[in-house]
This record gives C-alpha cells, sequence and structure tokens, in this order.
C-alpha cells in the first residue's frame, strides 16, 4: 500500500514539473522584439510590455540596434521591418510564419 502510494506521489510530482517546464518553454518562444509602427517593442508572452530601452543580443549572437538594425554573428546586416519580429533564440518572424535569414543580409 504504502509503495504504491510513493509512487503515484512520484508520478504525479514528475508530470507537475514537466508540465512547468513546457508552460516556461512556450511562453518564451512568445517573448521577442517586435517593428510597430516605426518603433522597436519589446513583448513578453505576446503582449508588448514596452519600448526597446537598449540594444539586445539574442542567444545565438544576433544583435538588435535600437532603430531596428539587426546585425547577425557573421556580421551580415539587415533592418527589421515593419510587422516583424525576432524572438529571443535570434529567429525571425513575421506575422505567425517563421522567415529564414538567408537572403535578409545586405
Amino acid at each position: 500500500m504504502k509503495k504504491s502510494r510513493i509512487v503515484t506521489l512520484a508520478v504525479v510530482a514528475l508530470f507537475l514539473s514537466v508540465s512547468f517546464l513546457v508552460s516556461s518553454v512556450v511562453a518564451a518562444e512568445k517573448d521577442s522584439i517586435m517593428m510597430k509602427d516605426g518603433k522597436i517593442w519589446r513583448l513578453h508572452d505576446g503582449k508588448e510590455i514596452g519600448r526597446m530601452d537598449r540594444e539586445t543580443t539574442m542567444s545565438n549572437g544576433t544583435r538588435v540596434m535600437m532603430n531596428g538594425k539587426i546585425v547577425m554573428k557573421d556580421g551580415k546586416e539587415s533592418q527589421l521591418q515593419e510587422g516583424q519580429s525576432m524572438m529571443l533564440d535570434g529567429k525571425m518572424k513575421e506575422g505567425d510564419k517563421d522567415m529564414k535569414m538567408e537572403g535578409m543580409g545586405k
């Protein structure tokens, strides 16, 4: 009886910890920087939290400047356009679609 109770509690604890980790990852996927109305905005969990107030470096080494200029780790440059977003991992999005970074450099 005690063993089954311990196993049940362990399974419940594992389930809760996994669901917490998954929700954190899903929320992080919605964190980004977006060009809107000609200004750069920070988004957390898909919602605007304020204007970007300093240069930001993404986890892949890509930097986003205050004016929307993007400098990739290899030095290629591009410009964030109206409606485009860059996720904190450095992936570009336009609306709900992922974009490839190739061809964006000057």
